[in-house]
């Protein structure tokens, strides 16, 4: 795995942030040693206020990067007030992140900011890494909702860590509809190459893209597709956009219930997307569902592996989720080699900079 996926310590966090001035010479530490018992309780009296006193009497950080007072105001920031902070006309992007996946927030990033719709983006940190150092280059657009899942197991695909990961992410969402706004979720293994917005038509409660590779007529239905193999849809939770209605509510609600009936084990290794779509199909006749065009929208599994379909809708394609791949190595040399991965050569139009 490449070195900057691995987790990074936070300055002034785990090492001392008020760190001593460089070693004296050899001949300053003899004269030093020939010092008298007042002259070494001297020192060790200012080592004591250095160390100890400065920390609480708010003086200006002159030796850490980080004060503690603006860790501590993070910790303490809420989620109506992040989303209330970001959204734009009552409108919210969220994202749920780990810190090894840092890279891929920036790269999904710098595509939502060339669609100038980057200001209105909340990243839901699931570690405290994430939480501050997202909003130590980028103020007020991360939150952690606590308790925070196991962050050294969430960024495997069908860990219990995974799960716990994921299945947080219906109650953020039914949140954010409580609070009276309009939400799109993203996974962030994901790039925008045109405005989503453009195809939300009607007024509809939820929409969704499908997660099959099966080629659709550019016409198709925007009906919820018929049930699979399961017995069950095949519908990824991976990019949804809801308006605050009561039928938006509902199918969070049942998401969860899924979720609850279906816990992880080592046996069942669940993850939350058979859940949504159990939710989405128990719910399909008391909510108006919006199937999102196959062309604009397309799972991995076609776009990475259908090339004649890609050149026959060329133009056509808005946001693209790296998919039907697992491994941070592997996603990022697909997107290398669709010259999708930004970050390489645009870091700078990331909201976060160079990570």
């Amino acid at each position: 795995m490449p070195t900057f996926l691995h987790q990074r310590p936070l300055h002034g966090t785990l090492s001392d942030p008020y760190p001593l001035s460089p070693r004296q010479s050899s001949s300053s530490q003899r004269q030093i040693s020939l010092f008298s018992r007042t002259g070494l309780i001297a020192i060790l009296s200012l080592l004591l206020i250095l160390g100890v006193i400065l920390p609480w009497t708010g003086t200006p950080s002159i030796f850490s990067a980080t004060k503690p007072a603006s860790l501590a105001k993070w910790q303490q920031y809420t989620l109506p007030q992040a989303v209330a902070f970001v959204a734009k006309n009552k409108t919210v992007i969220v994202c749920a992140v780990s810190q090894p996946y840092l890279p891929f927030l920036s790269n999904w990033l710098i595509s939502i900011s060339r669609q100038k719709h980057q200001d209105k983006v909340l990243v839901i940190a699931e570690d405290y890494a994430t939480l501050y150092n997202v909003n130590e280059r980028w103020p007020g657009h991360a939150v952690l909702v606590p308790p925070a899942p196991d962050s050294q197991s969430a960024h495997k695909f069908g860990s219990q860590g995974f799960f716990n990961f994921t299945s947080r992410r219906p109650r953020h969402l039914l949140h954010i509809l409580e609070l009276g706004y309009d939400v799109m979720y993203n996974d962030v293994d994901m790039v925008w190459l045109g405005d989503p917005f453009r195809y939300l038509e009607g007024n509809h409660d939820v929409y969704f893209t499908d997660d099959m590779a099966a080629v659709k007529p550019l016409d198709h239905s925007h009906d919820l597709p018929p049930p699979g193999k399961k017995g069950r849809t095949y519908i990824c939770s991976c990019m949804i956009f809801m308006r605050p209605t009561d039928g938006a509510k509902l199918v969070m609600k049942k998401w969860i219930e899924e979720l609850k009936a279906q816990p992880w084990s080592k046996t069942r290794k669940a993850n939350d997307q058979p859940a949504f779509n159990w939710a989405l199909n128990k719910t399909a006749g008391q909510v108006d569902l919006y199937l999102l065009p196959q062309a604009a929208f397309p799972t991995g599994g076609l776009y990475f592996k259908n090339q004649t379909w890609v050149q026959e809708t060329k133009g056509k394609h808005v946001i693209i989720h790296n998919n039907y791949i697992t491994g941070f190595e592997k996603k990022i040399k697909r997107f290398r080699d669709y010259s999708l991965w930004l970050v390489d050569d645009h870091a700078s139009e990331s909201p976060l900079g160079k990570l």
